[in-house]
């Protein structure tokens, strides 16, 4: 059965300036798979490259198709719906299983704002010296402010500046030696080891391309720009505007989750060419670790490149947790939700999104171990994402929620690859978290 059964010269529909203009369109598939390379991710890439050499770089390859498939999924769900997933669950689903996903994404999302928030204090401190928790209190309090008192239009733009910072791993990899005749030959050729460790870093890599957040925040932005771009509508309300939407999401989504992998890629690349060729394999626990390990090796200049980008890819990540928090607590309630509304327009919108970031920010003031907070926020995303994917895809293909757009033939195989993946890789962790414990 074709997607539409509308003509494409109809679903094409008058082009604007600002469709024509592509770059401006831009938007949640950029921040979003700009958001996925977090400090947490960070410290996972460093970690994956100072073990594993360049023995896992294939992953990124492989991860790319299926992250940018179920992301793609998501963006599509908001476009026709104008509504978030925790909304589309509210109104078509039983509301145990909607309270269920939304409370496990919350604690994930508290925990890992802790860790990330503390690596930026952390290397805050590398830069500037001075105390770590101070810091982090106040890129805590940056990014609340900021998501409180910019509306959604100007705060966008920010964001979008801020997934510049990712190029400093980039430059980094060019300011250490990298023998690219075997990075590419990892890149092409998987490298197995059929050890524990592998594995389970196997298991980290593809848990953190491939987050519930990232579905929650690109579904919901989607479902905001219906909302305050002028023309716009759900495409359920608008099927002619199908086809240019559809394209602006194929490409927005494509060009971020491959920026996402691509920088991921240069992390695994740098660490693996400095500290796992210096033997020091086991050194690295947090994003900061990995920039205090590059000095000595790579020089100063390296290691302040990779400090600021924790700092930038933070300032990023951590409203997209709050966010997409935010959004999935609303939504199942029906409050109103939205960044381009003000706080006193949504206050109980806000309330979440500043009572997440506060939570984040005081479980470093009251003692928890960062890698402790990620660990525990790696266990609740594992708990959530295979089946969270599961219900995506039963979603794009429920006529009662998409009515004609059903998902393509492409869209459906990829996901559903994507699902069975990670239906895999969460099994495999959770096993052997019950067997071994942490």
């Amino acid at each position: 059965m074709a997607e539409l059964s509308v003509s494409p010269e109809l679903a094409a529909g008058p082009k604007t300036a600002k469709q024509t203009n592509f770059l401006l369109r831009l938007g949640p598939g950029l921040i979003t798979g700009s958001a996925d390379d977090d400090p947490s991710g960070i410290a996972t890439y460093s970690q994956v490259g100072a073990q594993f050499g360049m023995g896992m770089l294939w992953t990124m390859l492989f991860s790319y198709p299926l992250m940018a498939a179920i992301q793609e999924i998501c963006a599509r769900l908001g476009r026709v719906t104008g509504a978030g997933i925790a909304a589309n669950l509210r109104n078509h689903y039983p509301r145990p299983l909607l309270y269920t996903v939304v409370v496990l994404l919350c604690l994930a999302n508290i925990f890992n704002l802790g860790a990330d928030i503390s690596a930026m204090g952390a290397a805050a401190q590398l830069v500037f010296g001075g105390n770590v928790n101070v810091y982090a209190f106040l890129f805590g309090i940056l990014s609340l402010c900021l998501q409180i008192n910019l509306p959604y239009w100007r705060y966008v733009k920010y964001l979008k500046w801020l997934s510049l910072t990712l190029f400093a791993y980039v430059i980094t990899a060019f300011v250490v030696h990298i023998p690219w005749t075997q990075a590419f030959r990892s890149l092409v050729v998987p490298s197995i080891a059929w050890t524990t460790d592998y594995w389970m870093a196997l298991v980290a890599v593809l848990g953190t391309t491939i987050s519930p957040y990232l579905f929650f925040w690109q579904t919901s932005e989607e479902a905001e720009d219906v909302r305050v771009t002028r023309g716009d509508s759900a495409l359920k309300r608008k099927p002619w505007q199908a086809f240019q939407q559809f394209r602006r999401i194929a490409l927005d989504t494509r060009i971020g989750m491959g920026l996402s992998n691509v920088i991921a890629l240069f992390i695994i690349l740098t660490t693996a060419a400095t500290i796992h060729a210096a033997g020091h394999t086991g050194a690295i626990e947090s994003a900061a670790d990995a920039a205090k390990a590059l000095e000595p090796l790579a020089g100063h200049f390296a290691s302040l490149l990779f400090a600021i980008g924790i700092i930038g890819t933070g300032l990023l990540a951590v409203p997209v947790l709050a966010g997409s928090a935010a959004y999935a607590v609303a939504e199942s309630f029906r409050w109103r939700a939205s960044l381009e509304r003000k706080p006193r327009e949504a206050q109980k919108f806000y309330f979440v999104i500043a009572a997440a970031t506060v939570v984040g920010c005081s479980l470093n003031l009251i003692g928890m171990n960062p890698i402790r907070a990620l660990f525990w926020s790696a266990v609740l995303n594992g708990l959530v994402a295979a089946p969270l994917m599961v219900m995506l895809m039963i979603m794009s293909a429920d006529r009662r929620i998409v009515g004609q757009f059903v998902l393509p033939v492409y869209l459906r195989v990829l996901g559903w690859a994507a699902t069975v993946t990670m239906v895999i890789v969460s099994l495999f962790f959770l096993g052997h978290l019950l067997q071994h414990g942490h």
